[in-house]
Protein backbone atom coordinates (compact mmCIF):
# COMPACT_ATOMS: atom_id res chain seq x y z
CA UNK A 1 0.00 0.00 0.00
CA UNK A 2 0.98 3.21 -0.87
CA UNK A 3 -0.92 6.59 0.90
CA UNK A 4 -0.89 10.34 -0.43
CA UNK A 5 -2.30 13.57 0.81
CA UNK A 6 -3.16 15.99 -2.53
CA UNK A 7 -3.78 19.54 -2.41
CA UNK A 8 -5.83 20.94 -5.05
CA UNK A 9 -5.77 25.03 -5.40
CA UNK A 10 -8.67 26.14 -7.26
CA UNK A 11 -11.81 28.54 -6.10
CA UNK A 12 -14.64 25.78 -5.99
CA UNK A 13 -16.78 25.19 -3.35
CA UNK A 14 -17.82 22.05 -4.10
CA UNK A 15 -15.05 20.16 -5.20
CA UNK A 16 -12.17 19.24 -2.27
CA UNK A 17 -8.92 21.15 -1.47
CA UNK A 18 -7.19 18.42 -0.02
CA UNK A 19 -7.74 14.68 -0.20
CA UNK A 20 -5.93 11.57 1.54
CA UNK A 21 -5.64 8.50 0.01
CA UNK A 22 -4.99 5.02 0.33
CA UNK A 23 -4.09 3.12 -3.23
CA UNK A 24 -3.43 -0.23 -3.31
CA UNK A 25 -0.30 -2.06 -5.32
CA UNK A 26 -2.28 -2.25 -8.31
CA UNK A 27 -2.94 1.79 -8.14
CA UNK A 28 -6.41 1.46 -7.02
CA UNK A 29 -7.96 3.60 -4.43
CA UNK A 30 -8.68 1.62 -1.44
CA UNK A 31 -10.10 4.37 0.77
CA UNK A 32 -10.00 8.34 0.49
CA UNK A 33 -11.21 11.28 2.77
CA UNK A 34 -11.81 14.32 1.26
CA UNK A 35 -11.73 17.83 2.97
CA UNK A 36 -13.94 20.43 1.33
CA UNK A 37 -13.42 24.43 1.40
CA UNK A 38 -15.53 25.05 4.20
CA UNK A 39 -14.16 22.00 6.22
CA UNK A 40 -16.43 19.52 5.28
CA UNK A 41 -15.07 15.87 5.22
CA UNK A 42 -16.79 13.37 2.91
CA UNK A 43 -14.80 9.63 2.75
CA UNK A 44 -15.60 6.31 0.63
CA UNK A 45 -14.28 2.90 1.19
CA UNK A 46 -15.06 -0.55 -0.44
CA UNK A 47 -18.13 -0.53 2.53
CA UNK A 48 -19.13 2.98 2.68
CA UNK A 49 -19.45 6.42 1.46
CA UNK A 50 -20.21 9.84 2.12
CA UNK A 51 -21.86 12.69 -0.12
CA UNK A 52 -20.41 12.56 -3.52
CA UNK A 53 -16.71 11.17 -2.50
CA UNK A 54 -16.58 8.43 -4.15
CA UNK A 55 -12.87 5.75 -4.63
CA UNK A 56 -11.15 6.48 -8.04
CA UNK A 57 -12.84 4.81 -11.40
CA UNK A 58 -8.78 4.75 -12.79
CA UNK A 59 -5.79 3.68 -11.40
CA UNK A 60 -4.08 6.93 -8.93
CA UNK A 61 -1.21 7.77 -10.66
CA UNK A 62 2.26 7.86 -8.84
CA UNK A 63 2.53 11.90 -6.67
CA UNK A 64 5.18 13.08 -9.22
CA UNK A 65 3.09 12.70 -12.00
CA UNK A 66 0.23 14.02 -10.26
CA UNK A 67 2.38 16.96 -9.09
CA UNK A 68 3.32 17.62 -12.50
CA UNK A 69 0.20 19.62 -12.75
CA UNK A 70 0.42 23.18 -12.14
CA UNK A 71 -2.61 23.02 -9.87
CA UNK A 72 -1.86 19.88 -7.50
CA UNK A 73 0.83 19.12 -5.12
CA UNK A 74 1.13 15.72 -4.13
CA UNK A 75 3.56 14.19 -0.99
CA UNK A 76 3.41 10.54 0.44
CA UNK A 77 2.39 10.31 3.87
CA UNK A 78 2.97 7.31 6.68
CA UNK A 79 0.38 4.68 7.18
CA UNK A 80 0.39 5.89 10.34
CA UNK A 81 -0.94 9.57 9.14
CA UNK A 82 -3.57 8.17 6.88
CA UNK A 83 -5.10 6.41 9.84
CA UNK A 84 -5.01 9.51 11.75
CA UNK A 85 -7.21 11.13 9.10
CA UNK A 86 -9.15 8.01 8.47
CA UNK A 87 -10.25 7.48 12.21
CA UNK A 88 -11.42 11.11 12.27
CA UNK A 89 -13.39 10.72 8.76
CA UNK A 90 -16.68 11.32 10.56
CA UNK A 91 -16.05 14.19 12.86
CA UNK A 92 -17.45 17.14 10.63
Amino acid sequence: MRYMRVTWKHSFPDEPVLTYSEVDENDWEVRVVEVFPDGRKGFASPAESTGSTRLGEDPIPSVDEISAIPEFEAVEISRNDFEDVWANRKNL
